[in-house]
């Protein structure tokens, strides 16, 4: 068999790591670590009872993230948890799964933390699960156990062996390897190179407006989510050119890179690239206005007082949208600091987008050279509000509504 990091899936995915209360619990470790090194990121969920086999500090120090036991407890970050950790994912795994939670499942049970995340989850659900012989034989289980399948819940069924009271028979918990690779199939069948076919233009960073030799007009665009996007789509099969302006960010391997540090330099570069593109994305934060004059010198401290005239830089958005061909999609960026999705929504329609992705700049935890971004992304029909993610993992879900943009 082939190892689970053989199996990773060609982008980052999220996974939701149930466990339950039982002896194998401990074997969770070792899945959590096994996904973690095909490339998924994993939250992890807990039973109560789980915790009296292993510490949800063990799990949090692993993944990196707050494990969730009981929604209502005060550490816990997010009040709706079962929501957004049920619709943030990409599959839900609960290794082990106990036979009194598949009966909560499969009976729509919804009176703990992971049975109300099962019932929110719009994810594929994988479950192993782990219990004694005659628990496992009993009528009731089994007819648990065929309702989840008729749900479309998949399973790695048990292991037949000793069992930690003494029972010989199926019901051990299946090896964690098994579980990782089950685990990596579900999950490599749905987006890996779902952007085949595609060739993506995205703009990239800031643009920098010369006022003389030494200053310029700029903001502070570092570049990190077009480059997520750049590195995601490649990774989903797609064919990539970046316009970079001026960035902070690592450049990925593997993209086109054209270089414009203005935005008439990226105005007249997206005009070459974009005739042989299927998707432009205007990630770049390019400076609306530039001085109508640049100064040939260095403009002296002589006065107190300066006065800069400016002028409206070429909108490349617009550009791009007025100009496309041959079923390009166009999307936008709208980095707004009020009224974030209404702004967006104006510029969705005046620009003629397909879509447009809205974030706000001055949360601490969003926009310009943050690591994480909370983004709402809007189309002609429908804004999906999304909770604070990574920027690659943002990007994913960018892409995600560019493939259904597409088959729609």
């Amino acid at each position: 068999m082939s190892s689970p990091e053989s199996q990773a899936t060609s982008s980052v995915r999220n996974v939701a790591l149930g466990v339950c209360g039982g002896i194998a619990a401990y074997k969770a470790v070792e899945v959590l670590r096994g996904l973690q090194k095909a490339g998924c990121n994993v939250r992890v969920a807990m039973t109560k009872r789980a915790c009296e086999f292993v510490q949800p500090l063990t799990f949090r120090a692993l993944s990196g993230h707050h494990v969730v036991v009981d929604d209502y407890a005060p550490d816990n970050p997010d009040p709706i948890a079962h929501i957004t950790f049920s619709q943030t994912v990409d599959l839900l795994v609960v290794a082990p799964a106990t036979a009194n939670m598949i009966a909560k499942f499969a009976n729509g049970v919804a009176d703990d933390f992971l049975s109300s995340t099962y019932l929110a989850c719009t994810a594929p659900v994988l479950i192993a699960p782990a219990m004694n012989t005659t628990m496992l034989e009993h009528p009731a289980t089994q007819r648990n156990l065929e309702r989840l399948r008729a749900d479309g819940v998949h399973f790695v069924e048990p292991d037949a062996g000793e069992m930690a009271c003494g029972t010989i028979g199926p019901g051990r918990l299946s090896e964690p390897d098994r579980i990782v690779a089950a685990a990596l199939k579900i999950l490599g069948g749905s987006k890996s190179k779902d952007l085949s076919g595609e060739r993506l233009l995205i703009t990239v960073g800031a643009t920098r407006e010369e006022i003389d030799p030494v200053r310029f007009i700029s903001n502070r665009s570092s570049g990190k989510m077009g480059f997520a996007l750049a590195e995601a789509a490649l990774k989903r099969g797609a064919d990539v050119t970046v316009v970079v302006g001026v960035t902070t960010a690592a450049v990925p391997s593997g993209v086109r890179i054209v270089n414009a540090l203005s935005a008439e330099e990226m105005s007249h570069a997206v005009a070459r690239e974009s005739a042989g593109a299927s998707v432009f994305i205007g990630a770049a934060a390019i400076a609306d206005y530039r001085p109508v004059q640049r100064a040939e010198q260095k403009i002296k401290k002589s006065n107190e007082l300066i006065t800069l005239t400016l002028e409206r830089t070429p909108d490349v958005l617009s550009q791009v949208a007025a100009s496309r061909t041959n079923g390009m999609l166009v999307i936008g960026f709208a980095a707004e600091t009020e009224n974030v999705v209404e702004n967006a929504k104006e510029k969705l329609r005046a620009k003629k987008l397909d879509a447009i992705v809205a974030n706000d700049v001055t949360r601490q935890d969003s926009g310009f050279d943050s690591a994480t971004n909370a983004i709402t992304i809007i189309t002609r029909d429908e804004a999906v509000e999304l909770p604070v993610l990574s920027k690659r993992d943002a990007a994913d879900r960018i892409l995600d509504a560019i493939v259904k943009l597409r088959l729609g």
